[in-house]
């Protein structure tokens, strides 16, 4: 059964790695956000760096409070990380489009990988009782996924950006003539449908002028029969 040391050692541990995915992260969204244009997605990176900062503090201040050190190599080498990366970022894609398109990939997948870290230490602390590391865990998560939803959202629009900016009109898709095609085949269904409507309702009025005819005619041939034995009636009876 483990001791409470090594239940600290091992959640200290797991704090450490996320730390330094914090500590990266804040060099590697400063990057993206001296590269982005866009006032909206800029204005979101800005809102995330201040969280990303917010998160390594908490976690700095948990694994102290856990008797651990925040390991400063972990630390640096995030940063150096980041650091050699916002270059070769800043020259890929084609274009600006393209690069703010890689730029949220990128990001979206650090995303990913900060809810699995903070998953496995809300998972774990929960395992050894330690409820606090838990609700800072389960916290920053949640923050986290806020990010990742934001950015899942964001890339298809940076795609079509980026057609807009490299696929000449002629090769894209044209929603207008769609639209016009739909249009005209719910025309063609509408008047097909109102030939069949018109056709029913011929049929039936057919149908009931046949009837009336048929039932006239039986009238007039019972008024005949009719008269025809009263005339005999009368002769008999002279």
């Amino acid at each position: 059964m483990a001791t409470k040391t090594d239940r600290d050692t091992k959640l200290v541990q797991y704090l450490n790695e996320a730390y330094g995915k914090e500590k990266e992260l804040e060099a590697a969204l400063e990057a993206h956000i001296g590269m982005t244009t866009r006032a909206p997605y800029k204005k979101r990176l800005q809102q995330h760096l201040r969280e990303t900062k917010d998160h390594a503090r908490r976690v700095e201040r948990r694994i102290k409070q856990l008797g651990g050190d925040p390991q400063t190599v972990q630390r640096l080498t995030g940063q150096a990380t980041a650091a050699l990366k916002g270059p070769v970022h800043a020259l890929r894609g084609s274009g600006e489009e393209e690069r703010l398109l890689k730029n949220a990939k990128t990001e979206y997948s650090e995303e990913a990988e900060e809810i699995a870290t903070y998953a496995a230490i809300e998972a774990f602390a929960e395992s050894v009782s330690d409820s606090e590391t838990a609700k800072l865990a389960r916290a920053i998560k949640r923050e986290e996924e806020r990010m990742a939803t934001y950015l899942e959202r964001l890339i298809p629009q940076l795609t079509r950006a980026v057609v807009r900016a490299e696929v000449p009109s002629d090769q894209r898709s044209n929603g207008r003539r769609r639209t016009r095609r739909s249009s005209s085949s719910r025309g063609r269904s509408s008047s097909s449908s109102r030939g069949r409507s018109s056709n029913r309702s011929r049929g039936r009025s057919s149908t009931s002028s046949r009837g009336r005819s048929s039932a006239q005619s039986r009238s007039r041939g019972g008024n005949t029969r009719r008269r025809s034995t009263s005339g005999t009636r009368s002769r008999s009876s002279r």
